[in-house]
């Protein structure tokens, strides 16, 4: 393939210039490993998109490929409509930020920073005032002449950010840069990334395994299994709307309970719901259920029958709290539930307790049971 004319490393588009980037039916093959299996997928200009999934998906191929250190078997990457899957990784005008951080121990921040403006040939007194203006805008004014080995992880990933956005990309490639920080440096970081790139308008991929820090910074997540896009979508209809029961099972908690398929609906737990989408073959079903779409009540009784259970284990998480219910009668015998009760409500249920478990009126997604459930 013939590599397309492309503007010079020495014109980067400004900050607010976004770009529109397009995956098409790209292919990779790692011996008899298939690290991406026909994967489109478009992201719009300005737009921060997760890419999210368990390791191996292809996540991090496809990020590659969009930085030039990867070439795909077959299909293309495109920036603005221009084919640049021949093109260097050096002339594709993306800034990337690894999980290493990778700064030069001998540099200082402020040259770290002004590094690739000096391979550009900008003057000394403009590439550090750049750099300077840089980490001030990642919160690190002060630090400038310090360096890495005198810095945290998470001011070394700032650093990290800085320098990438120096040479003005229009696409910024972060890949995992949290996951080597601690979970409280880690929001702290989120939330200045999703800042930083707001303030910039820059179109940005971030790879995660992470589903919370995918659901929290993204304008949408593409979720990846295989090679393959499960669903890509913003984060409240990924988490409520899931395509897949891949999808609803790795982005949040969900339950699976054993239910009975009927057309279009489906009996579980004593209920008769709607399903969500399209239904398996066969009316033994696995109906998955997310933990605040259970409703738990005391059972003093303890009559046999749908939902009766008991309470197993709970767990604390502030101002809710999860419960652990193992039904014991019916159908579901033997599976355990999750659900979430306001935590005034539940300091009186501990383990032990009977209760009867009932699904919220609603829609449910099914998947075909499970040898286990």
């Amino acid at each position: 393939m013939t590599a397309p004319t492309v503007a010079t490393a020495t014109a980067a588009a400004p900050h607010g210039e976004a770009a529109t980037v397009e995956f098409r039916g790209l292919r990779r093959q790692f011996g008899a490993t298939t690290a991406l299996d026909g994967l489109d997928l478009t992201v719009a200009p300005g737009e921060l998109l997760a890419l999210l999934g368990p390791s191996g998906c292809g996540k991090t191929t496809a990020l590659r490929m969009l930085a030039g250190f990867e070439h795909p078997d077959s299909g293309a990457v495109l920036v603005d409509g221009q084919d640049v899957t021949s093109v260097p990784a050096h002339r594709r005008d993306a800034g990337m930020v690894f999980q290493s951080y990778s700064l030069f121990p001998h540099l200082d921040c402020v040259d770290n920073v002004a590094f690739g403006l000096r391979m550009r040939k900008v003057g000394k007194t403009e590439r550090k005032a750049q750099a300077q203006e840089l980490l001030d805008l990642v919160g690190l004014a002060d630090k400038g002449g310090r360096y890495p080995h005198e810095l945290s992880g998470g001011q070394q990933q700032r650093v990290a950010l800085a320098r990438a956005l120096a040479l003005r990309p229009r696409v910024l490639l972060l890949d995992e840069p949290l996951s080597a920080l601690d979970a409280k440096v880690r929001l702290t970081l989120r939330e200045e990334i999703r800042r930083i790139q707001r303030e910039l308008g820059i179109t940005t991929l971030f790879v995660t395994h992470d589903q919370e820090e995918a659901l929290s910074m993204a304008d949408r997540v593409a979720v990846m299994r295989d090679g393959r896009l499960e669903q890509c979508a913003p984060p409240a209809e990924l988490y409520g709307r899931p395509a897949t029961a891949f999808v609803a099972e790795f982005v949040g908690t969900m339950s699976r309970i054993p239910g009975d398929l009927d057309g279009s609906t489906v009996e579980v737990l004593g209920r008769t719901l709607p399903v969500d989408g399209d239904a398996p073959a066969g009316r033994a079903v696995d109906v998955l259920v997310r933990p605040e779409d259970v409703k738990v009540a005391v059972d003093d009784d303890g009559i046999d029958g749908a939902g009766f259970g008991r309470i197993v284990g709970t767990a604390f998480l502030g101002a809710t709290t999860r419960l652990t219910v193992r039904i014991e009668s019916g159908l579901a015998g033997g599976t355990e539930v999750k659900a979430d009760l306001p935590t005034h409500e539940a300091t009186t249920l501990t383990a032990g307790h009977a209760v009867r478990v009932t699904l919220r009126e609603r829609p449910v997604l099914v998947a075909p049971r499970t040898a286990t459930a």
